[in-house]
């Protein structure tokens, strides 16, 4: 019985493999890109199962007679046979070279269209080159891509504009030139700072009046926030009248007029939440990180929550990009967010800012200016987003597979005359999609290759170094680590002497410079000049020399002065004689009906020591008193691709190195979108003992300059005493 079974698995599984193990053909870089492709070729599913059952019976026939097998292990033989190859048939169905399948099921044939998942979206390439769609039998299916977008709309100039001064409110006669129904108004002003409530009214003939909306705002701020634009319900109106009220302010001119038709055919969006991930209070101005939960998004509007009652805010959205082989932060879209009660009517707000873009990461950077206004208080925030369709003709109902996951794959050129047609018409299914994993994908390392480029480095130049933290050990792949001060004290103002080292070998990076900033709080003396009672100083002692300080900021307690604030350190010539070296100069005002909380100075440059010099001159009033005294620095990173277990090390402190120049910045973007870990640098270690011409400033001669002129002085004295005449004998 034993050999029976063994001989019967062995022609069985030999069965099988020549139905369906074909040879394979490669997906990536396929010339054949254009036209749809086999998943692997194999039987059809109605001739594979007949060949197998057929194997299956021919097996019990043959060897039970002979060998006695029983009529209850014939069909559990058939029936594992038949669950061994369907499992085998599902398998060789798909490629492997795609990670991510979601499956659904159409009930009829004919042209289908949905909207891909937000998992779809952030799991495939930003311009979805790697989707692919797949019916049950392994067969490649043709689609498009819809992405609904606005429509622009109509604006234009009014045909005419008239305005009068009443009593205490202005009044703007508008004949709007506009047949179509229409629903905002602009107005133009050269006014620089006002904010006034608008009446607005409607009517077909200039005769006959309908009030559209009340308490309207309109306003321009000197921070740069304006809002000039009234909305109305919707309507085909040949004039406006708009009553503009001037009881608080003064009158100011207008000098015109556009009117924006509505949109007959709106996008469609939808709202979903996001995470605010960081939060950093810069000197007048707010920085958001938000987590989007997922990349590629299209994003229509960010809608920002708060219950400040009063307020207006310029409001800016920018994401990560790479620049100058670095990453920096790049604007795409800006707006006015508000909530303004005017005139006893009822609150007017508007706190959303529009978008209309594709962003690429899972992170969008969100700043509000609050220049001296204290920070609002944010609650959540929500974005919009446009859906993104695919469309395809199922010629017969079935299961259908959406992959995702290739990231060397081509895009796929299709021949799309089938679905040459309106695609607006065609209604959207609600097909719901089961997210499931290759079983047989091995996922690709990021950026493979990179270590194997590595060159090695020589670093007995290099004074310091400091140990990678990789908190996640077990886990290799995009990391990034931020530089603290001890690094950007002792490193190149440039950081042209970082280095990552492993093993004798260095690890490409690329620098990001990201719009956040480190406070710290140092140690502040308050001490008198002797010699001139009237001057008030203040020294603060820094916690490393040579730190590129951006600003410096304080709190006072004197209700009312005027003081001209002069910042300085002692620094060093090239002779090694102190000078005073002046870093920032600022006029501080100070009044009881306009106070402020806190006062900058910018510094202006690199600093070389450790310690700098507040300082002001009171005359004939008393000294000034100020806390919270804090120093703001830029934050640097590093983004880099390590291994599992990799024994790191962050090298500084040459001052004779040059920047290094690595092709990591050729794929640069695939560094930055990856899943990055954050992690720390360890104490630092020193390698070498500083020598007098490492304690030199650039450009400084120290040492050097009097050693020099020792030996010229010298070399003089030999010389004049050559000269000399010698005195003559005595008689």
């Amino acid at each position: 019985m034993k050999r029976l079974n063994n001989r019967s698995a062995a022609v069985f599984s030999h069965g099988v493999a020549e139905e369906v193990s074909p040879r394979r053909e490669p997906w990536v870089g396929n010339k054949n890109a254009d036209k749809p492709r086999q998943g692997r070729q194999k039987t059809q599913p109605s001739g594979f199962f007949r060949r197998s059952a057929a194997l299956a019976f021919s097996l019990i026939e043959s060897h039970g007679s002979r060998r006695g097998l029983s009529s209850f292990a014939a069909p559990q033989l058939l029936c594992a046979g038949l669950v061994v190859c369907s499992f085998t048939l599902v398998a060789a169905a798909l490629p492997a070279d795609w990670q991510y399948d979601q499956s659904f099921t159409v009930t009829a044939p004919g042209l289908a269209k949905f909207s891909l998942p937000i998992k779809t979206l952030d799991a495939a390439r930003p311009a979805l080159e790697d989707l692919r769609l797949y019916d049950d039998a392994g067969t490649e299916v043709p689609y498009l891509i819809e992405r609904p977008a606005p429509t622009t709309r109509h604006i234009q100039t009014v045909k005419s504009f008239q305005t009068s001064l009443q009593t205490r409110s202005t009044v703007i006669t508008i004949e709007t030139g506009l047949t179509q129904p229409l629903d905002t108004l602009s107005l133009e002003t050269p006014a620089t700072d006002f904010l006034k409530p608008v009446r607005v009214e409607g009517s077909t003939d200039g005769r006959n009046w309908q009030i559209l909306a009340q308490g309207q705002p309109i306003f321009r701020q000197l921070n740069g926030a304006n809002h000039l634009q009234v909305s109305f319900p919707s309507g085909t109106w040949a004039w406006l009248r708009l009553t503009v009220d001037d009881q608080r302010q003064a009158p100011i001119p207008f000098t015109g007029a556009r009117v924006h038709a509505i949109v007959v055919e709106s996008a469609p969006t939808e709202r979903m939440p996001v995470t605010i991930s960081e939060r950093h209070e810069n000197p007048g101005e707010t920085r958001l990180s938000l987590n989007l939960g997922a990349a590629n998004l299209s994003i229509a509007s960010v809608q920002i929550e708060t219950a400040e009652p009063l307020f207006t805010r310029p409001v800016m959205l920018a994401v990560p990009q790479i620049s100058e082989d670095a990453v920096r932060e790049q604007t795409i879209g800006q707006g006015t967010i508000y909530r303004i009660a005017v005139e006893d009517q009822t609150a007017a707000d508007n706190l959303s800012v529009p978008l209309e873009n594709i962003v690429r990461s899972r992170e969008l950077l969100l700043f509000i200016k609050n220049q001296d206004s204290p920070p609002l208080p944010i609650t959540g925030v929500k974005i919009e987003r446009r859906p993104v369709y695919l469309v395809f003709l199922a010629r017969q109902p079935g299961t259908y597979h959406v992959l995702t996951g290739n990231p060397r794959c081509a895009a796929p050129h299709y021949d799309l005359a089938a679905l040459g047609m309106n695609l607006k018409t065609v209604p959207v299914c609600s097909f719901k999609l089961t997210p499931t994993d290759n079983p047989n994908y091995r996922a690709p390392e990021v950026l493979p290759g990179i270590e194997d480029g590595s060159s090695p480095l020589d670093v007995a130049a290099w004074k310091f170094r400091k140990p990678v933290n990789l908190l996640k050990l077990t886990l290799g792949g995009a990391q990034r680590v931020a530089l603290d001060l001890e690094v950007r004290s002792r490193a190149q103002p440039n950081f042209a002497d970082l280095r990552i080292m492993r093993e004798g070998r260095q690890i490409p990076y690329i620098l990001e410079h990201p719009s956040i900033t480190d406070v710290f709080s140092p140690l502040v003396t308050v001490t008198n000049d002797a010699k001139d009672p009237k001057l008030s100083r203040w020294i603060i002692h820094l916690p490393e020399p040579n730190l590129p300080v951006l600003r410096l900021a304080g709190i006072p307690h004197t209700a009312l002065f005027e003081r001209e604030m002069t910042l300085y350190e002692e620094a060093t010539d090239e002779r090694g004689g102190k000078y005073r070296h002046t870093v920032g100069q600022a006029l501080w005002v100070q009044r009881p009906d306009h106070p402020t909380k806190e006062f900058i100075i910018t510094v202006n440059g690199r600093l070389q020591t450790d310690t700098l010099f507040l300082e002001t001159h009171n005359g004939d009033n008393p000294p000034i008193e100020m806390s919270n005294v804090r120093l703001f620095f830029p934050v640097t990173r590093v983004l880099f691709k390590a291994q599992a277990n990799d024994k790191l090390f962050v090298y500084y402190g040459n001052p004779q190195a040059s920047a290094p120049r690595y092709d990591l910045s050729l794929v640069a973007d695939q560094l930055l979108t990856a899943k990055q870990w954050t992690d720390d640098l360890s104490a630092q270690e020193q390698l070498r003992k500083s020598s007098w011409r490492d304690n030199e400033l650039p450009g400084q001669g120290g040492v050097v300059f009097w050693g020099i002129l020792a030996v010229v002085v010298v070399v003089l004295l030999v010389i004049i005493s050559r000269l000399l005449p010698r005195a003559s004998p005595p008689p």
